[in-house]
């Protein structure tokens, strides 16, 4: 799995000659250098195209100062986090600057750590207030997973809330109807604000509840899910399992917005701000965790979460894939046509050279398709 997406599942010969054309091509997309599939990116409508974080300035267009947002599109992509680690490896043996290869590093972004899934609770009853400490006890629905990623597995038990990225996929299927209008008022304000914004600000505090609840793998107990602009959909899982007492922007946030901040460091104080040492401290109020130190911890928090089928060790990269995809011209790439399924397909070299029809304007189409698609 470490050249292609993670969600690809494993199957047998016979499975696999079982599957549709259709299916085996979405299979062979997980395993392609080149890919399409649907990313975040920013559109700028007036321009018709997608732009690079750096062709934005202050949320316009650095090119004519057009409105840019943030939307899901069909996109090619390039698999360039398949050599995350071999890039790491091959800066050992080259001659540059060490400060060129330090940014390198942090480009690439390494860390160690655990995937951990949430199950999220029935949220049409399970409903709690901030001063309402007795939940209903319900049956659960875990048709919905949130997935984390966390270089801290030590400190699961600090968890008093979880915060999806707005665009998150789950977000309209898991948001309850009495916070619908406050949730998609805040995703479409959010998607007016590029990355680079969002990752820069770290004074404005904003989010929003979506009525919802994920239970949390060991003690069982509802943790609120919110969703919060300092969670971007590209940088992991878009999900982060929320640990206030050891990570400033989630203490930040609970602060903002009144939500518990249990103190899992025994002998530190969580009073003016957040701890987030990985030494100096024992963990108490932590279950079978208490009074050891982060590295024990986190060994014993993983194995236990894999006991449970509910989170694994993982090395995790920041290095996201290049999206490739432009809108103008003829678009990219070339020359790739689509079958009934929709699915791409490179053109047979008996075809080429391929002679293009006429088009009234090279524009690109409202969607974002290239000028072809309005032939």
């Amino acid at each position: 799995n470490a050249v292609c997406d993670d969600e690809v599942a494993f199957f047998s010969a016979s499975e696999w000659q079982a599957f549709s054309a259709k299916e085996k091509q979405e299979v062979l997309l997980k395993y392609r250098l080149t890919y399409l599939a649907d990313s975040e990116v920013n559109w700028c409508p007036a321009l018709g195209t997608v732009l690079a974080n750096d062709e934005i300035v202050n949320g316009v267009s650095e090119r004519g100062g057009h409105p840019v947002v943030r939307k899901k599109m069909r996109q090619w992509s390039m698999r360039i986090s398949a050599y995350a680690q071999r890039l790491l490896d091959g800066l050992e043996k080259i001659d540059w600057p060490q400060p060129l290869k330090d940014s390198q590093t942090n480009w690439i972004g390494r860390s160690v750590g655990a995937s951990v899934t949430f199950k999220v609770l029935n949220n049409t009853v399970n409903q709690r207030s901030r001063s309402d400490e007795n939940v209903i006890s319900t049956p659960l629905n875990h048709s919905y997973q949130i997935e984390v990623f966390t270089t801290r597995p030590d400190t699961i038990f600090g968890v008093s809330f979880m915060t999806l990225a707005p665009e998150h996929e789950l977000v309209p299927k898991i948001t309850t109807p009495g916070q619908k209008e406050a949730v998609e008022a805040y995703v479409e304000a959010t998607a007016k604000r590029s990355e680079r914004d969002r990752m820069a600000d770290v004074k404005t505090i904003t989010g929003a509840f979506t009525g919802a609840y994920a239970e949390h793998p060991f003690t069982k107990e509802p943790i609120p899910i919110w969703i919060g602009d300092y969670v971007l959909a590209g940088y992991g899982t878009g999900a982060v399992m929320s640990v206030p007492c050891g990570d400033q922007r989630d203490y930040d946030f609970a602060k903002h917005f009144g939500i518990a901040i249990p103190n899992i460091f025994d002998g530190v104080a969580i009073s003016e701000e957040a701890f987030s040492e990985k030494s100096g401290f024992v963990l108490k109020n932590s279950h079978f965790l208490n009074g050891l130190g982060y590295k024990e911890a986190a060994k014993k928090a993983v194995a236990e979460l894999e006991a449970l089928g509910q989170g694994k060790g993982k090395v995790n990269y920041r290095l996201r894939d290049a999206v490739f995809s432009r809108q103008r011209y003829w678009g990219e790439p070339f020359p790739v046509y689509y079958d009934a399924d929709g699915m791409p397909q490179l053109l047979e070299e008996r075809f080429l050279p391929l002679e293009l029809p006429e088009v009234d304007k090279y524009l690109p189409t409202e969607t974002g398709e290239p000028p072809l698609g309005n032939a």
